[in-house]
């Protein structure tokens, strides 16, 4: 019985049971009792006849043989049928009727009543109980529907009841997380559009100032192209940063499936530098690849490419003239590190733990060109392939990144 592994249920039905088995066991003393009274009335009938016969000389033996005769005679039918005593005859017209049922009757009535009064107001307790938990229970659901999920439905008992609760708490568990991410991703979307307009607003101010002179002076030919080159380096610059924020949003918003492979660490570093190979030698700084290149990692490498990348051009941000970088990496058993190292400007203690968040530059930093995205992304990159970045650096000693990378 199924409806039994609830526990308000089972207590219910215990009670029945208990009532009922209570309710036999009262039926069956009144029956004794009734038993005895009946033969106690016999008894007395029995005298009183007896006193009577022998009070008319009928003679003992006769008046005894007369209580243990069976056989009926058309005479004493007749007899019977003159005085009222016959089988149709109502049974409050019989004196022995009457003292026998009458009591036994209204002991029926009574342990009815008082049974069915006990056992309807257990029923009306369990059936307000459940009313109560119903009444609960949709106060809580009604919340959930309202996105309100600091109450929850009743748990830890047994039965059909408090599986259907945990079935709605596993539905209401998906409505929360479903109404969490719509709620970062719309705080997520305000922040970025925030940033785009405050991260944009330099280089378009910069670029309107740049065609007004070249507008206000179309003759002078080393101006115009002076800041034709100052305003594609804006245009450039614009088309970095929505790159980058791109980039940041679809990694942010878990749109990114890594396609993960294995590759040459030295084909990976040779792609993260392509770019800034020339930037470096106009800077007059180095980049060195230093490793094995034979070694081979499992990552995706468009990605740790554009991650490695932007850990060089921070390198190249942060150091002078005449500075060197270089990109190493180790294979170790569980891991595979790649390192960029610089010998540059080195990053301030009160910086160090805030350089891998979103738009974050040092007050004290020389670079007034990046948005502070690179390193965020690189993190990213990182940790959306079960990987790690981290850094250690000492202020005009230079900086260590080091990606940690799972293998296969």
């Amino acid at each position: 019985m199924k409806f039994l592994y609830e526990k308000q249920t089972r207590r219910f039905y215990l009670f029945l049971v208990c009532i009922c088995a209570l309710q036999i066991c009262i039926l069956g003393i009144c029956g004794i009792f009734q038993a005895q009274d009946v033969r106690r009335i016999l008894v007395r009938r029995e005298l009183g006849a007896a006193s009577y016969l022998l009070e008319q000389d009928i003679p003992p033996a006769l008046v005894a043989s007369a209580w243990n005769h069976t056989e009926v005679t058309k005479a004493g039918e007749t007899l019977l049928r003159t005085i009222g005593h016959t089988e149709d005859t109502p049974a409050y017209l019989m004196l022995l009727t009457e003292q026998t049922s009458i009591p036994l009757i209204l002991v029926l009535l009574l342990a009815g009543t008082l049974f069915s009064a006990v056992i309807l107001t257990g029923a009306a307790y369990f059936f307000r109980g459940r009313e109560r938990l119903y009444e609960d229970a949709e106060k809580v659901i009604l919340h959930y529907a309202d996105n309100r999920f600091e109450t929850h439905l009743p748990s830890g008992g047994t039965g059909a009841l408090y599986r259907l609760f945990g079935s709605i708490e596993q539905l209401a568990l998906s409505l929360q997380a479903k109404s969490e991410m719509e709620h970062r991703a719309k705080g997520f979307l305000k922040n970025m559009i925030s940033n785009i307009s405050h991260q944009l607003k330099t280089p378009l101010a910069a670029l309107n100032m740049y065609m007004e002179i070249i507008a206000e002076e179309p003759g002078n030919e080393e101006t115009v192209q002076d800041f034709s080159r100052k305003s594609i380096q804006s245009l450039e610059r614009m088309e970095r940063l929505i790159q980058s924020l791109l980039k940041m949003a679809r990694l942010d918003t878990g749109s990114i499936i890594f396609e993960k492979r294995r590759c040459f660490a030295s084909e990976l570093a040779a792609q993260a530098v392509d770019d800034l190979l020339e930037r470096a030698r106009q800077e007059g700084k180095k980049i060195l690849v230093e490793g094995d290149s034979k070694e081979q990692l499992y990552c995706d490498q468009e990605w740790t490419a554009e991650a490695l990348g932007n850990l060089v051009k921070n390198a190249l941000d942060h150091t002078e003239a005449g500075g060197t970088i270089r990109i190493s990496w180790k294979r170790f058993p569980a891991v595979f590190r790649l390192s960029v190292e610089d010998n540059g400007r080195g990053i301030e203690q009160e910086d160090i733990h805030h350089i891998f968040k979103q738009f974050y530059r040092s007050s004290t930093s020389c670079d007034r060109q990046g948005a502070g995205l690179g390193l965020s992304l690189a993190k990213s990159i990182a940790e959306g392939q079960g990987g790690n970045l981290s850094v250690e650096s000492r202020p005009g000693e230079g900086s260590i990144f080091r990606l940690i990378l799972f293998t296969a």
